[in-house]
């Protein structure tokens, strides 16, 4: 299973693997509160929301942010992100779940969850999960603002 230790499922309702998908298409707090370890190893569950900002990088008022990607490419790096996570820190499961599409402000963009023995395994990961999904997978975002104006954005 993607994202996973080896020997380990998630118990959950809704059993969808790290990647891109579409604005709305699922619940990723669905997916966080139905977690389930029968085997007493998870000592620790954090998540992480990311979700659009009212002012921009330029400091402009930002009305809506346009996320694209190539989906099946960024979902496979996203996938490779999760399993690599895993691996380094000795997770019980990393998640990544990024949407793409049309997005208000204060709407949720991206979802990160990891499952781990101990929040001294979590807490890092958590960090670098972050990171790299900000820099790694082919995502675009594009700021359009108040003033009618856009801008592509690109992360440092």
């Amino acid at each position: 299973m993607f994202g996973c230790k080896e020997g380990f499922e998630l118990i959950i309702t809704q059993p969808l693997g790290p990647g891109v998908y579409k604005k709305g298409s699922i619940d990723p707090y669905t997916i966080f509160s139905s977690f389930k370890d029968e085997e007493g190893k998870t000592g620790a569950l954090l998540s992480f929301s990311g979700i659009v900002k009212a002012v921009g990088k330029n400091g402009k008022k930002v009305k809506k942010l346009v996320l694209e990607a190539y989906e099946e490419s960024a979902s496979e790096v996203i996938r490779r992100i999760c399993n690599e996570l895993v691996k380094k820190y000795d997770l019980r499961a990393a998640y990544i779940y990024h949407f793409v599409g049309e997005f208000n402000v204060g709407e949720l963009i991206v979802f990160v969850f990891i499952a781990s023995k101990s929040r001294n395994e979590g807490y890092p990961a958590l960090v670098e999960a972050v990171k790299r999904y900000k820099s790694e997978p082919p995502i675009w975002k594009k700021e359009i603002y108040e003033d009618g104006t856009s801008e592509w954005i690109v992360e440092d």
